[in-house]
């Protein structure tokens, strides 16, 4: 098993944590992983994007033209990376940051609404892992253990006690997110 997947965003969306995790639960995992951010001077609010392979054997590159997953929270993002997902691969898109969504058919869509979850949440830090959750739904390449694992390890320690509420939400992407039948 390998997946290589692409996350990208506004700059303080939590693109680049997601990754961090994402590459972190592989780890936790046994997994081989790379983890490769890529971002504008700006940082907030300017566009944000992270390469994340997990692979059951040794990668060869970081390097990617073309990913199995696109995880796109923001127009840009979806007009560069929606042409780069693989035939058969997969794109989430949070509809927040959507004004015209993907028009591929060779690819599955699926949308989840992770910024009207976390304002029901009350709580926009956690719109990444709600993300991060329906992600990890569709495409479940690292358990739920493995991100628990992961967020005590990338999180500082005086940020644990937040780990629980970042866990719910992880939870509740998995269950918010659908499968476009556009």
């Amino acid at each position: 098993m390998e997946k290589e997947v692409i996350i990208s965003g506004f700059g303080g969306q939590g693109v680049l944590s997601m990754g961090k995790i994402l590459a972190y639960s592989g780890l936790m995992e046994d997994k081989q992983v790379t983890w490769m951010p890529a971002y504008g001077p700006e940082q907030r609010g300017g566009t944000a994007n992270v390469t994340v392979i997990v692979s059951d054997e040794k990668i060869s590159s970081p390097i990617l033209s073309t990913f199995d997953v696109a995880v796109v929270l923001n127009q840009p993002s979806l007009e560069k990376f929606e042409p780069k997902v693989k035939p058969g691969g997969i794109l989430i898109y949070d509809s927040y940051g959507i004004i015209n969504p993907p028009t591929r058919k060779d690819i599955t869509v699926y949308k989840i609404d992770a910024m009207d979850k976390a304002a029901e949440l009350k709580n926009g830090k956690i719109f990444n892992m709600i993300v991060l959750g329906g992600l990890l739904k569709v495409c479940p390449i690292i358990s739920s253990e493995g991100v628990e694992k992961a967020l005590y390890k990338t999180l500082p320690e005086r940020h644990h006690a937040l780990i629980p509420l970042n866990m719910t939400a992880f939870e509740e992407g998995g269950k918010i997110i659908m499968k476009n039948e556009e």
